[in-house]
C-alpha cells in the first residue's frame, strides 16, 4: 500500500504529479503516451497573445486550460516512422479538430519535450510546437473544449496566480517562456535559433511538505533531493500558486 501523505503536505490543485510519497514510483517503467501541442500566437495591441482552449470537465485534464493537442495516432506518421513529422501532424490535426484552425505542420518550430514522472496518473510524453495563428476564426468543438481565449501569456498567468482558471505546470512553464518575448516574429526566432529543451520531470517534496518539480540543472534533481542548496531550475507547488526558479537554464 503507498504511504499516505505527509501531514505538512500542501499540494495546489494543478499539481498533477500524484503520489510522490513512494520511492518505488521513481524507477516505475510505464510508458508516457506520444502527444503532441501547438502554441498558437498572434500579436495583439499589447503584445503576443496565445490561444487557449478549455478542457471540457469530464475528461482528462477536465477545466484546464491548454494549448490545441493531443495524443499522436498511427495515422499521423509518415510511411517512414519519423517521429518528429508524426507530432507536428498531430498538432495540426488537433489544432484543426478542436479549435477548427488551419495551420501548416512544416512551419511549427519546436522546442521543447515533456515528460511527466513515473507517479503522474495520466502521463503524455508531449512535444510542444510554436506557430503563427494570426486572424483565423476559432470554432471550438463543443465537446472535448468548452471554452476558448486570446490571451497575452502574462495575463494568463495572473489569473492562475489568482485562482481564475486552471493550469498544469507544463502549460504554466510554457506560458512564462513566451511572455519573455515580443513580437511574435521574435518569439518564434528565438525558438529557432536554440535547442529543444527536453524536461524530464521529477516531482518532490521539500522537508516543509511544499511540492516542487525538479528538471536538470537543479542541484537536486539527480538525487530527487528539493532540499539540496545550489543552483535552481524547478517549480514550487505550494497551495497559494507557482513559482519558477530557475539560475542555470538560458531562457
Amino acid at each position: 500500500m503507498p504511504p499516505l501523505p505527509a501531514a505538512n503536505e500542501t499540494k495546489h490543485k494543478n499539481d498533477i504529479y500524484g503520489n510522490v510519497d513512494d520511492p518505488e514510483a521513481r524507477s516505475e517503467t510505464r510508458a508516457a503516451t506520444p502527444a503532441a501541442t501547438v502554441v498558437l500566437l498572434r500579436d495583439g495591441a499589447d503584445g503576443p497573445e496565445v490561444l487557449m482552449l478549455r478542457k471540457n470537465s469530464k475528461i482528462a485534464f477536465g477545466g484546464m486550460w491548454v494549448f490545441p493537442g493531443g495524443r499522436i495516432d498511427a495515422a499521423d506518421y509518415p510511411p517512414d516512422g519519423d517521429k518528429e513529422a508524426g507530432a507536428r501532424n498531430a498538432a495540426a490535426r488537433e489544432a484543426r479538430e478542436e479549435a477548427g484552425v488551419d495551420v501548416d505542420p512544416a512551419h511549427f518550430v519546436w522546442f521543447a519535450h515533456w515528460t511527466p514522472p513515473p507517479s503522474t496518473p495520466v502521463r503524455f510524453a508531449t512535444w510542444f510546437f510554436a506557430a503563427r495563428g494570426d486572424d483565423q476564426m476559432v470554432v471550438i468543438d463543443d465537446g472535448e473544449i468548452k471554452d476558448h481565449q486570446w490571451i497575452r501569456p502574462t495575463d494568463a498567468l495572473a489569473k492562475h496566480d489568482a485562482g481564475e482558471i486552471d493550469l498544469v505546470p507544463p502549460t504554466w512553464v510554457t506560458l512564462y517562456h513566451v511572455s519573455r518575448y515580443q513580437p511574435v516574429d521574435a518569439l518564434l526566432g528565438h525558438f529557432r535559433a536554440r535547442t529543444a529543451r527536453f524536461y524530464e520531470t521529477r516531482a518532490v517534496k521539500r522537508s516543509d511538505g511544499i511540492r516542487v518539480a525538479l528538471w536538470a540543472g537543479d542541484a537536486g534533481y539527480e538525487d530527487w533531493d528539493a532540499d539540496r542548496t545550489g543552483p535552481r531550475h524547478r517549480l514550487v507547488m505550494p497551495q497559494d500558486g507557482f513559482t519558477f526558479e530557475n539560475d542555470v537554464a538560458d531562457y
